[in-house]
């Protein structure tokens, strides 16, 4: 489980890392480039850095393929900016959550496709709990407290 302390330090070294791909680093193969999140070890020695690329699979490979040559030159452009004693030693890892995702939305889009009483049930329940919340929101607008009256009567 991660301290506040070490979460913290996951977001500085993402922001830092972020920033010197962003206007440090001259090479080209690394593209456009996000990095998704920083897991540091517990005593600061590692980090896994995730990073999704904008375009094909690829493309993705060349990017991280040059991220990990340039790892030296960030590892020490970042150890200029962090106040810790050792800058932890960065791996670059490609983030597939996003294309996981993707996958099971389609997954159940064609669920949703392939069987028509899924979707009738599942339109059915969005409708209830759409009713239920408007029917909510209506009760609440109407309920008043002796307060509000007050209120209303002193404007």
């Amino acid at each position: 489980m991660s301290s506040i302390k070490q979460k913290r330090l996951e977001g500085i070294i993402r922001k830092d890392i972020s920033d010197i791909i962003q206007f440090e680093v001259k090479d080209a193969d690394v593209g456009f480039v996000t990095i998704t999140d920083v897991e540091v070890s517990n005593d600061h020695s590692y980090a896994k850095v995730y990073v999704s690329f904008l375009g094909k699979n690829a493309r993705a490979q060349a990017g991280l393929k040059a991220l990990n040559r340039a790892r030296g030159f960030i590892r020490s452009a970042l150890s200029q900016r962090l106040a810790i004693r050792r800058t932890p030693e960065l791996t670059f890892v490609l983030d597939t959550t996003e294309e996981h995702g993707r996958h099971i939305d389609e997954i159940i889009a064609s669920l949703h496709e392939n069987d028509p009483e899924i979707a009738i049930e599942d339109e059915a329940e969005l409708i209830d709990e759409t009713d239920d919340m408007e029917e909510s929101e209506e009760f609440e607008e109407t309920e008043e407290t002796p307060e509000d009256t007050e209120q209303k009567a002193d404007a």
